[in-house]
């Protein structure tokens, strides 16, 4: 049997979990200044819609077998090294981003980075390490606030960063940006972050990845948890790949309007997971507010399809630094706001019931297990997506990605009845 986790001072683990989270912000930082301006760098490499859902894809699918892998590596070796090992991957994949002369090699680049990108799962082990069980899921919405904050700063500085008007050059500054970024937080890993877990004894033999899915298609509460992130985040990625493109064709959005409107979700999302969602957690209980959230999130999808082109005349607003045209389209940060609300209520309640149903020598694998699910979700949505943007209609990503929030609201419902019906590794009920 491995060894226990080290069961840091309770003075250590503050600045611990501080650290873990600068670091975290930083890196999503660099993430959200790529991410909405994906569709338009693409598009400046000549790029079909449906190419630029399947650069979505490639990310996802170097995910999926990457968090798994880093998730049972850092069971054994720790989970300093992974940190680092993917945060100095993060920085390469972006860095070689930038100078790609067409969209194929931009695809194998964001496979790469997908593939070197996989550390959430490592980052939740690292805070159910340090963390009682009963404050995981406050815990992990402080870790999430980290990547809602990451998601204001990023979109933002990204669309003041990028220069359209000057072409293809003009989107590579601030992916030359977030590559610094990855690299500051891998030196902030290396000089700052103390290890949670002792080495696992190298005679014992390591379970396979088939093992793990074994373990979690008989756990009648991780098999619930697991699909509700695979079909929520089919739903949400299917939105995000094609949003842009919706954007642009409605309202003649940019990467600028496009980057603001993320950066309004980030906002959201890092108050909420910051401030509400433990305390509602520990008020109403993970399940009913995991299921709560599914459902805000596909109200959201729905509303964004039917808002009116225009509500009012253009209005343009002087800020000093800089002059912002509120044109068509304002209600739809307002709609996303409400979005990224319930988005913002599913991961730490999701890694907190994953937690409890799971031993602490197989967090990291089975928290890994859970962010490859979403890497599935995360290659299929984008693909179908592209197909349903181009064959059906503009609207009808929205439209099926809210229709799935509902059986995954009533998965929810029941994961969290057989977490009340059996044991728990922490002996603590889930409401």
């Amino acid at each position: 049997m491995s060894s226990p986790p080290a069961d840091p001072a309770p003075k250590a683990k503050a600045p611990a979990l501080a650290m873990l989270f600068l670091i975290v912000f930083i890196n999503l930082v660099g993430f959200g200044l790529v991410v909405p301006l994906l569709p338009f760098f693409a598009q400046s490499l000549n790029a079909e819609p449906w190419q630029i859902t399947v650069m979505f894809a490639a990310y996802s699918l170097g995910q999926f077998f990457a968090e798994p892998f880093w998730g049972r590596l850092s069971d054994r070796i720790g989970r300093k090294p992974v940190l680092l090992i993917t945060l100095v991957s993060n920085a390469v994949g972006y860095l070689a981003l930038a100078f790609v002369p067409n969209i194929w090699l931009a695809v194998a680049v964001r496979l790469f980075t997908g593939l070197g990108a996989g550390n959430i799962s490592t980052v939740q082990g690292y805070v159910a390490d340090v963390t009682p069980p009963a404050e995981r899921a406050g815990r992990m919405g402080m870790i999430g606030a980290a990547f809602g904050l990451g998601f204001i700063v990023g979109p933002g500085l990204g669309g003041i960063l990028t220069q359209p008007q000057l072409g293809h050059i003009g989107y590579q500054l601030p992916i030359f940006v977030a590559s610094a970024l990855a690299a500051l937080a891998a030196v902030g890993v290396v000089v700052f972050l103390k290890e949670s877990r002792a080495r696992a004894d190298p005679a014992v033999p390591r379970p396979g990845f088939m093992s793990g899915l074994h373990d979690a298609r008989a756990d009648p509460v991780v098999s619930r948890v697991l699909l509700v992130t695979l079909i929520y985040m089919a739903g949400f990625s299917a939105m995000e790949s094609v949003f842009g493109l919706w954007a642009e064709d409605r309202y003649a959005w940019g990467a600028r309007e496009v980057g603001l409107s993320f950066m309004i979700v980030g906002i959201v999302s890092a108050l909420n997971q910051g401030v509400f969602t433990g305390k509602l957690a520990r008020k109403f209980g993970e399940t009913r507010v995991l299921a709560t959230g599914m459902l805000l999130f596909g109200a959201s999808l729905v509303l964004q399809v039917i808002a009116p082109v225009a509500w009012f005349p253009a209005v343009t607003l002087d800020l000093g630094v800089f002059t912002l045209a509120v044109v068509q389209g304002w209600s739809i940060p307002i709609i996303m706001a409400l979005g990224a609300c319930g988005m913002s209520m599913a991961m730490p309640n999701i890694s907190a019931m994953i937690s409890r149903a799971t031993p602490p020598d197989r967090q990291g694998a089975m928290l890994g297990l859970n962010m490859a699910t979403g890497s599935i979700a995360r290659i299929f949505g984008p693909l179908v997506a592209g197909a349903l943007f181009s064959g059906l209609g503009h609207s009808w990503p929205f439209l099926v990605g809210a229709a799935l929030t509902v059986p995954a609201a009533i998965i929810a419902i029941n994961a969290g009845r057989a977490l009340r019906r059996g044991p728990t590794t922490a002996g603590v009920p889930a409401e």
